[in-house]
């Protein structure tokens, strides 16, 4: 009987913890830990770019030195009840100087993609793309991707992404349509090995559009950023969604804003999840010049429809909203590296139905002008990371990253404690 009394107790504690969780999901983000590479040095800029998958978060520092100048590394971090600690620094085999190794980085479970837009292998800054795999707590290189067609100046790896065995590299210099006009490569895995499955380039591909720029995958969905296309005006931007069949990927739609504009730069960054997009137009002027703006598009079977545009409720001149951005199921996560004369800032957006509003804005709690706070964001569920790449604190541009998660969250982890490790 009291066995039984004590298994219910310590039921009836979840339920409570749960029901804390869940009332306070929306509720402010706090700061877990900020985030530095054990051996930071000025000018590493750690926090470039930054991914995260449930408990493992990823970083770029692509101005690292350890092959060479700026031959660029990726560190991995990982959590453990409320603490995060690096787990490893990766640097690939071949890795050599100006190769910028880390410049974009993806992490999909025990997965990593890291583009490495400088490398020479097949022309001076044609690019390359590495993956990491993870066994129990150990990472290894598991496949170099080079473009199969790559050339000189075509900088792929520039962007990557991965979900589970598909992985995304865009080549923003490719000249297929243009000079510049940019392309993006498909790779799948197939057991250890991965092969290239399609090259992607758009219907209305022109000369300098930079056609993967920016790059997400979730599932069988591709977006692909053209920040320099000029449909409504000169370098307004667009993006592109990719859809597969089997083995064979097409074009399913163009998306532009309903009041696109020139220098608007649409597609400068875009994340997906599942049937959302959100992409960012950094240099929107609806709260002054530059200050910034990002769009909600919605996918109803194989129709695509602009959702919301969000707006920071205090934008200004030159905050460059929508510089990064990020979705998560029902959250969405702006940077707006321009705040504060670039200290930088960062605003969540939470869904309820299909209306979307500002839930808070994250501001670095150390904070100082030209930390580019928001340079770089990323969420998973209701974790989320944030690159200060130009952060001071183990030399200048040495760079850092931010973890955040709701309030709710600290209590969770005590409920082990409470009710003994088990139910």
């Amino acid at each position: 009987m009291l066995r039984q009394v004590h298994f219910y107790t310590k039921v009836l504690l979840v339920l409570i913890f749960f029901g804390l969780a869940v009332g306070q999901a929306q509720a402010e983000l706090t700061m877990v830990e900020k985030l530095l590479a054990t051996d930071g040095a000025a000018g590493d800029k750690f926090g470039r770019s930054v991914s995260i998958s449930g408990n493992t978060a990823v970083i770029g520092s692509y101005t690292d030195d350890d092959n060479g100048n700026d031959s660029g590394s990726a560190y991995v971090f990982t959590r453990s009840g409320t603490t995060w600690t690096q787990q490893v620094k990766l640097v690939p085999a071949d890795g050599a100087a100006d190769d910028r190794f880390g410049f974009s980085v993806s992490v999909s479970g025990d997965t990593i993609v890291i583009g490495a837009d400088g490398d020479d292998t097949s022309g001076l800054q044609a690019g390359a793309a590495y993956v990491f795999v993870r066994s129990g707590t150990t990472w290894s290189q598991q496949a170099k991707f080079n473009a199969p067609d790559g050339a000189g100046a075509d900088f792929f790896g520039s962007s990557v992404a991965v979900d589970g065995d598909i992985a995304v590299i865009g080549a923003p210099g490719d000249d297929d349509n243009g000079s510049y006009s940019g392309s993006a490569y498909v790779f799948v895995r197939s057991g250890t090995t991965w092969s290239a499955q399609a090259k992607l380039t758009p219907d209305d591909g022109a000369a300098d559009d930079e056609f993967g720029n920016s790059v997400a995958v979730s599932g069988k969905t591709v977006v692909i950023g053209a920040h320099y296309d000029n449909d409504n005006g000169d370098n307004s931007g667009s993006a592109y969604v990719f859809i597969r069949f089997g083995a064979s990927w097409s074009q399913q739609i163009k998306l532009t804003p309903a009041d696109g504009a020139s220098l608007d730069q649409f597609g400068e960054s875009l994340s997906v999840s599942g049937d959302t997009t959100v992409i960012g137009a950094y240099r929107d002027d609806d709260n002054g010049g530059d200050s910034g703006a990002a769009y909600v598009f919605s996918r109803s079977g194989l129709t695509w429809s602009q959702q919301t545009k969000l707006l920071a409720a205090d934008g200004a001149l030159g905050d460059n909203f929508g510089y990064s951005v990020a979705v998560s199921g029902e959250t969405v996560m702006i940077g707006a590296p321009g705040d504060g004369g670039h200290t930088g800032s960062a605003y969540v957006f939470t869904r309820t139905k299909s209306t979307w509003s500002q839930h808070n804005k994250i501001l670095a709690a150390d904070g100082a002008v030209d930390d580019w706070f928001g340079n770089s964001v990323a969420v998973s569920g209701e974790i989320a990371v944030v690159g200060v790449y130009l952060d001071d604190d183990k030399g200048i541009g040495s760079g850092s990253a931010y973890v955040y998660w709701p309030k709710s969250f600290s209590w969770i982890m005590f409920i082990p404690a409470i009710t003994g490790g088990s139910l």
